[in-house]
């Protein structure tokens, strides 16, 4: 399936305070398993609005995900901004015809994404100085290209988004170790990935204990 460009409505929280998010994802509907399938089957077909119905629903989950993981070097609503990727990654691969709840299966994506970001951090910590500047920039042109193109720019393509020399790109993106990406597919126009060979060989199991202490809370 064609990936959708992530809506910046559910993953932009640099305009609103934590606490008002919080309230404003309180106030989404949870929907049945019967509604999950409906809104799987049009997502396959490229429905934006069911995409955004199955995540807004679920956002309230990826939050207790997020709070197990604080004080690891990112904070709580970059956690958060995290797990909604991989929430988002999750509605678009569902396959309703497995026969277990949608959040069963986006809880591992949201855990995945929110441990890849930790670990990149982990190494813009022991970068030099001179060299985070640099990699802030072009992760930033990374991510855009990634959500406007649909695929993993090269390092030419960055340097010329960036205006920036091939060589100098080419080595920040090598020390922070980006340039190998586990979402990336491993021939062009295919759609396996080393994150799907992940995800059969670990199969994602229902997290109960998540589920139940965010529906009391309710």
């Amino acid at each position: 399936m064609r990936q959708l460009k992530i809506t910046k409505s559910i993953t932009n929280r640099e305009s609103a305070s934590l606490d008002k998010y919080l309230q404003e994802i309180g106030k989404e509907e949870l929907i049945t398993v019967e509604e999950e399938v409906e809104l799987a089957q049009r997502i396959k077909k490229g429905d934006r609005a069911a995409l955004e119905k199955l995540t807004r629903a679920n956002l309230r989950f990826v939050v207790s995900v997020a709070k197990q993981y604080q004080n690891q070097g990112l904070s709580l609503p970059d956690l958060i901004n995290e797990g909604n990727l991989g929430l988002i990654k999750a509605a678009e691969k569902f396959d309703e015809t497995r026969g277990f709840k949608f959040i069963s299966y986006a809880v591992w994506w949201i855990r995945q994404s929110i441990l890849q970001a930790l670990a990149e951090q982990s190494r813009i910590v022991r970068l030099p100085l001179n060299q985070v500047g640099s990699l802030n920039k072009i992760n930033k042109a990374f991510s855009k290209f990634e959500q406007e193109y649909e695929r993993t720019p090269t390092p030419e393509e960055l340097a010329e988004a960036l205006e920036l020399p091939k060589e100098k790109v080419s080595d920040t993106l090598r020390v922070s170790g980006r340039h190998v990406s586990v979402d990336a597919p491993f021939v062009d126009g295919e759609d396996n990935s080393l994150l799907d060979v992940l995800v059969n060989n670990d199969s994602p199991n229902a997290d109960n204990t998540l589920i139940s202490e965010s529906l009391s809370r309710e």
